[in-house]
């Protein structure tokens, strides 16, 4: 069936809008975004630059959204800055200079191990603390959310993590925020509201400089990417809201469901190749 223009804008935003709330809340719009436009004769090389362009203000709502989440973890957040901003320039510089597709047999295991890392990062993590608590007495461990709003940064080890995380966000981008949130998870954060936060600026940081490259490389469908952006940053701030109005444990379980559909979906497009 033949959809005129005007018809495929409208569809084009109404999917920016849900992959907005996506990935505010845990990441993977451009799993919605990337097959829509190749869906509409696109070819995957523009439609994942176009993509970014879109959904990167969307990133922008989505953080005044979660502004409250983020007080008092300035440090985390600028210590975030540097290697997402480095790592998201070195993926896009990789996607100009390669093809897509030898990247995407990996996507489907990267998004499904994250979402495993994410499932059992809280039985893990109370292990952990259980242990700490036999060897530190009665003080206890600092509260993991202390770690985000003392002062405390990050591991050089976890910063070199985002870096990675921030290379394939740059080049693709589908499940990078679930890669982070798994992390972040790890280094010992439990409020999921503040990790979305700080999952969000990371995102928002990777995909500025890959953002500014794909512009400036003339690979971005603007009429397009304009309506998607739209769309989009409407989708962000909603799904940041709403996504604080609801108990922690709805949002791992939405996270869980949006990683694992992701990752099965892009595996079954894969294996029919």
């Amino acid at each position: 069936m033949h959809l005129t223009p005007a018809v495929q804008l409208v569809l084009v935003v109404i999917v920016a809008a849900v992959s907005g709330v996506m990935n505010s809340v845990a990441g993977g719009g451009t799993l919605l975004t990337f097959p829509a436009l190749v869906g509409l004769g696109i070819s995957p090389i523009i439609a994942n630059a176009t993509s970014t362009v879109a959904l990167w203000p969307a990133s922008v709502s989505s953080m005044f959204g979660y502004r409250q989440e983020l007080e008092g973890a300035l440090p985390w957040a600028g210590a975030f800055a540097l290697p997402s901003l480095l790592g998201g320039a070195a993926g896009a510089l990789l996607l100009l200079h390669t093809s897509p597709e030898r990247f995407s047999a990996l996507v489907p295991w990267l998004v499904l191990g994250a979402t495993a890392l994410f499932v059992v990062q809280e039985p893990v993590m109370r292990a952990i603390r259980r242990h700490q608590i036999t060897a530190n007495g009665d003080a206890g461990p600092i509260s993991p959310d202390d770690a985000a709003t003392t002062g405390l940064l990050p591991s050089v080890p976890f910063l070199f993590y985002q870096f990675l995380v921030a290379i394939y966000g740059g080049y693709f981008g589908a499940g990078a925020g679930i890669l982070m949130l798994a992390a972040l998870g790890f280094m010992g954060l439990s409020n999921i509201h503040r990790m979305n936060g700080l999952k969000n600026w990371g995102g928002l940081c990777m995909n500025a400089i890959a953002a500014l490259l794909f512009a400036s490389s003339r690979l971005v469908n603007w009429p397009v990417a304009l309506s998607m952006a739209a769309g989009a940053m409407v989708g962000g701030y909603a799904g940041s809201r709403v996504a604080q109005r609801v108990g922690q444990r709805a949002v791992r379980y939405a996270i869980v469901v949006i990683g694992l559909g992701s990752g099965l979906a892009m595996l079954v497009a894969e294996l029919r190749r």
